[in-house]
């Protein structure tokens, strides 16, 4: 029999729509209600242009007013805001050795679109988190850290109980939502922090939708355990951790659709070949405009998105649906 070729199992009308829609069931499963999609982010990504415009109304406000049968109400404007999101553009390309298990299975296709959508879930759990990086840095720069609860010490090896996460530490940072409090539905920990939780009994398991397995939560909230969420050396010692609090919809998710999704190669002379595939997606904290204000390229690197000058809220803060806490561990 002969050897399986990619060009054979990598059909772009077949794989393309596979990938998309598996990487789309990964990010909700496990990020449950924090990333929303919907038809007009995915067409706001494929519009074109590397910053999309996302006008929004503000809120509406003003004292009330006494009726009366000798005036008239003095009517107030409704005005407009205007949120920025930038369209990521990526891509990358294997190797068929990097396959060759992949391609050797009895469904080869689902095989290596599996492997192509956790890859692309994992990268763009780090667009996201390199994201709010920036976003949480512009906070402590411009707005007063009012979306950031800091216990950390820079001595982390020596850090107390103070400096480290508690439940009372999560209420404050949960607290900075204002009376929009109860919007919090998932919270982001790298896994030292997880585990302190399990060590703390903070955290409970419940089944999942389907009742396939368990989901942990803590306080009645998803929990997602990454250890790409930030962790940086304590400044003398140790390390700082920062845990994220999310509302349901907090980070909006479009896809775009770039010229050549997925194309293959191959190099004769070497006898390789090769699967390229490219991605176009918003993945935005809503409420917070992405200002480009140095971006070198035509989309920002993750190391662009943790600037804090690429960033910018423009919604009042209770609508901003998310926040962070730093501890030593």
């Amino acid at each position: 029999m002969a050897d399986t070729k990619i060009a054979d199992v990598i059909v772009p009308e077949v794989f393309n729509p596979y990938v998309w829609n598996r990487t789309v069931e990964l990010t909700r499963m496990r990020m449950g209600g924090i990333v929303s999609n919907n038809d007009e982010l995915n067409r706001l990504a494929q519009s074109g242009g590397s910053v999309i415009n996302m006008p929004f109304w503000n809120d509406l406000t003003g004292d009330d007013e006494v009726l009366s049968d000798s005036g008239a109400l003095d009517p107030a404007k409704i005005t407009a805001g205007q949120d920025k999101a930038v369209l990521h553009l990526r891509g990358k390309a294997w190797a068929v050795n990097d396959l060759a298990a992949a391609l050797a299975g009895d469904d080869p296709i689902r095989a290596a679109g599996d492997l192509v959508a956790d890859y692309w879930v994992r990268r763009q759990q780090a667009a996201l988190i390199a994201s709010l990086t920036g976003v949480f840095a512009d906070n402590v720069s411009n707005d007063g850290s009012d979306m950031v609860v800091d216990n950390a010490i820079a001595d982390g090896n020596n850090a107390a109980e103070a400096n480290l996460f508690s439940g009372e530490a999560f209420i404050d940072a949960e607290a900075t939502f204002g009376d929009a409090i109860g919007a919090v539905v998932g919270v982001g920990v790298h896994s030292v922090v997880y585990n302190r939780m399990k060590k703390l009994g903070l955290i409970e398991f419940v089944p999942d939708d389907e009742a396939k397995g368990q989901i942990a939560t803590f306080m009645g909230k998803r929990v997602i355990v990454d250890d790409g969420c930030k962790r940086v050396a304590g400044g003398t010692s140790g390390f700082k951790y920062t845990t994220y609090l999310f509302g349901e919809g907090a980070i909006g998710y479009g896809e775009g659709a770039p010229k050549v999704p997925t194309e293959t190669d191959r190099d004769s002379l070497a006898g390789v070949e090769y699967l390229i595939t490219r991605r176009h997606f918003l993945l935005h904290p809503r409420g917070i405009q992405f200002t480009s204000g140095s971006v070198a390229g035509a989309a920002p690197t993750n190391s662009e998105l943790e600037a804090a000058t690429n960033w910018d809220r423009v919604y009042a803060r209770k609508s901003v649906r998310i926040a962070s806490l730093v501890t030593n561990g």
